[in-house]
């Protein structure tokens, strides 16, 4: 898309991106109102928070989880430089797949918490995550849990996917929780083949990912 027909199609008061991701999550929970939380301050105007806003949607596919999505990794806003460039921006956003927890009250947010320190650790070294990469969380990641779900790795969501936007393509980056074991695997060899294999044959028993805290090794 080049710059004329951007302006065209758009003006400085539509939420381009933004956009882009809810008709993305409309068409897999037509009808639903997602919990929305918002930081109090925008990352660019001086906030601490890199991620806008985050959506929690409730699924009953496979089983009953929240579907949680983040808006703030891409370019969500009106911005005419970056029409038709191969990225929006960092080319992802953070989904999780999240089974009720008792201490959560059907409120995940921890999560929220956790997909902005991620964010900040890509805004402040300039390195973006992918597919089939992982990452230890030194504990576990509902911090203060008795969980043994203690890394994360990313896989591209699969019921959002991948989507091409006015800004350029999108990944809906999903991570999935490993347990410390499967970590200790991963490890040992520390490919992006090690963790293709090893999300595959979670995908066995639990074909969307969900991450279940109370899962053991």
């Amino acid at each position: 898309m080049s710059a004329e027909e951007y302006k065209r199609l758009f003006t400085e008061d539509d939420t381009v991106g933004w956009t882009a991701i809810d008709n993305v999550f409309d068409k897999i929970y037509p009808g639903q109102e997602p919990a929305h939380y918002a930081p109090p301050l925008h990352f660019a105007i001086g906030g601490s928070d890199p991620i806008d806003g985050t959506s929690i949607y409730r699924s009953t596919k496979q089983e009953d989880h929240f579907h949680i999505v983040s808006y703030g990794m891409s370019e969500l806003y009106y911005n005419e430089k970056a029409a038709g460039g191969p990225f929006s921006k960092w080319g992802f956003e953070f989904t999780m797949r999240i089974k009720p927890f008792p201490g959560d009250a059907d409120k995940p947010t921890w999560v929220i918490s956790m997909m902005n320190n991620l964010a900040r650790y890509v805004f402040n070294s300039g390195k973006w995550f992918e597919e089939f990469q992982y990452i230890p969380a030194n504990g576990p990641i509902r911090l203060d849990t008795d969980t043994d779900i203690t890394a994360l790795a990313f896989i591209k969501d699969p019921e959002a996917g991948r989507i091409d936007t006015p800004h350029g393509e999108l990944t809906f980056l999903q991570m999935v929780g490993l347990t410390t074991a499967e970590l200790e695997r991963l490890k040992q060899v520390n490919t992006r083949a090690a963790v293709e294999e090893l999300l595959k044959e979670l995908a066995q028993t639990n074909p969307l990912l969900i991450t279940d805290l109370e899962r053991r090794s």
